[in-house]
């Protein structure tokens, strides 16, 4: 769904980063969330979703929300606001 959107917004091409990753013992680990990663998301599974562009040379983003999958559904666990700030 990030990936489509990005790309949908004409950002495919400055979208290089995976859209999240397992968070547990290690901020980085298993299940990695990245086109061709079989990993199924179970509950109890804490994760990043973090899609990013990157414009090399000028700029980069990313937003990144922290999620439990439990078997209502997703639990993002925090909860910041979503606005556009420009700081400058």
């Amino acid at each position: 769904m990030a990936r489509r959107s990005l790309a949908t917004a004409g950002l495919a091409d400055a979208f290089i980063h995976r859209i999240g990753h397992g968070i547990g013992l290690e901020a980085h680990e298993d299940p990695y969330l990245v086109s061709g990663n079989p990993t199924p998301l179970v509950a109890g599974h804490a994760f990043s979703i973090e899609p990013g562009v990157y414009f090399p040379g000028r700029f980069g983003m990313r937003l990144e929300d922290i999620v439990v999958a439990d078997a209502a559904g997703p639990d993002r666990l925090n909860q910041a606001r979503r606005d556009l700030a420009i700081v400058g």
